[in-house]
């Protein structure tokens, strides 16, 4: 039993039909679940604009924590210990002599 083109196309057709019918309702049954989350949770369109609170900004500076009191060189605490500080600390000085 052949079946024809034209009958295939129509099949086709009713598929496609029925593909995007689909995705309709899910699509609205997913604004429809945010809606309601967004009213559970007193959320407006502004808060889902907002970028990420849990995210450290990027870029930002640190600010310095100890200071050569001889070169003026500042040190964050991050990272790898500078040489000043390190020839510093092996003369006997500690790490708070330098704290700014």
């Amino acid at each position: 039993m052949a079946v024809s083109l034209s009958e295939l196309l129509a099949q086709k057709d009713a598929l496609e039909r029925q593909i995007q019918a689909a995705r309709s309702t899910a699509k609205a049954n997913a604004i429809a679940q945010v809606r309601q989350l967004m009213s559970e949770h007193g959320l407006t369109t502004a808060d889902l604009a907002q970028k990420s609170i849990l995210r450290s900004p990027s870029g930002k500076k640190v600010a310095a924590k100890y200071r050569d009191p001889v070169s003026g060189s500042t040190w964050t605490g991050r990272g790898l210990r500078p040489k000043w500080l390190t020839s510093a600390l092996a003369t006997g000085k500690s790490l708070t002599d330098f704290a700014i």
